[in-house]
């Protein structure tokens, strides 16, 4: 009998462009792995989930890929070579930073005719002069390949897929699932074919729970990498407990935790041995410290001592 995941697959196609990203994250792997580099996986944003066959109703969640696309970018700073698995259209590192009227205003338009250029004003270049080479050096050397998807069934086997590259790493290898996957969805031989109508009487749709693929992820896909997942949660009461049940259960590497309310200035690590906090001074605060750049920070040297114990 299949597991619950096996079901998914076999009753979702993959995205239409599955194959190309396939292949680019096998050239990726391969390459980078000659080289003999840690590398990171970084997955970001929400999922959706169609209502349509044909979509134009969806269920989604508020995630921007925020915290996905900092640690990116710390990570990079950190020697990684970076795979980021993004929703289309939520954040992206190093773009992150210039949403919205922010980058237009930090430009001056000098017409001139034929001649007409763009040029950085004076006050803005301090911003993003240390932002664009950063980019630069990630784009130049190669160091960052960029994936999207949409809905939870595009990440699903994007997700396998980049697991089938990453397995060669052996513990050289991080998975950052930072990714707000859906937690329900509707079957495909549910789902109608065409835009669900609204005269009539209100649908009635039956929603399912998503597998949960850390099991295979971990015991299956890439048995030796260092998998790190993120539980959200409203009561604070339920992290700690929540976190500790999900290393228990699929036996990964750890947990961040985190409150809603107070995701951007504290985290909760819990690892198999003990847990503890990450909390961002109010002069870290001020200064426009990231609580991403602590986070990586941890993660990596977890990841550094896991690698020093592994036989791989």
């Amino acid at each position: 009998m299949a597991s619950h995941w096996e079901s998914f697959y076999s009753t979702h196609l993959p995205p239409t462009d599955f194959e190309d990203n396939r292949k680019l994250l096998q050239e990726f792997c391969e390459r980078h792995n000659r080289n003999n580099e840690r590398i990171v996986l970084v997955t970001s944003g929400g999922t959706t989930v169609p209502l349509e066959h044909n979509t134009v109703r969806f269920v989604d969640n508020f995630s921007a890929g925020t915290r996905g696309a900092a640690s990116a970018e710390y990570f990079l700073e950190h020697g990684y070579v970076t795979i980021f698995m993004h929703r289309l259209k939520s954040l992206e590192p190093f773009t992150r930073h210039f949403n919205g009227q922010k980058f237009m205003d930090m430009l001056d338009l000098h017409e001139r005719g034929p001649n007409t250029s763009i040029t950085v004003k004076p006050d803005s270049v301090d911003v993003l002069a240390p932002i664009l080479a950063s980019y630069k050096a990630a784009q130049d050397n190669g160091k960052i390949l960029y994936v999207s998807f949409t809905t939870v069934s595009d990440y699903f086997w994007l997700l396998r897929a980049a697991c089938e590259c990453l397995a060669q790493f052996g513990p050289k290898a991080l998975l950052y699932l930072a990714a707000a996957v859906s937690d329900f969805y509707v079957p495909a031989n549910q789902m109608p074919m065409h835009k669900i109508q609204s005269g009539g009487a209100a649908p009635n749709i039956q929603l399912q729970l998503v597998p949960k693929l850390l099991a295979p992820l971990v015991s299956l896909w890439v048995p030796h990498a260092f998998v790190v997942s993120f539980k959200l949660e409203t009561d604070e009461n339920l992290l700690i407990t929540k976190g500790r049940d999900a290393l228990n259960k699929y036996k990964h590497k750890l947990v961040i935790g985190n409150i809603l309310q107070t995701r951007r200035t504290r985290v909760v690590f819990v690892t198999p041995d003990n847990n503890y906090e990450l909390v961002m001074g109010r002069e870290q605060v001020l200064s426009g410290m990231e609580i991403e750049e602590i986070i990586v920070s941890n993660v990596v040297a977890n990841h550094l001592d896991y690698i020093k114990i592994q036989k791989f």
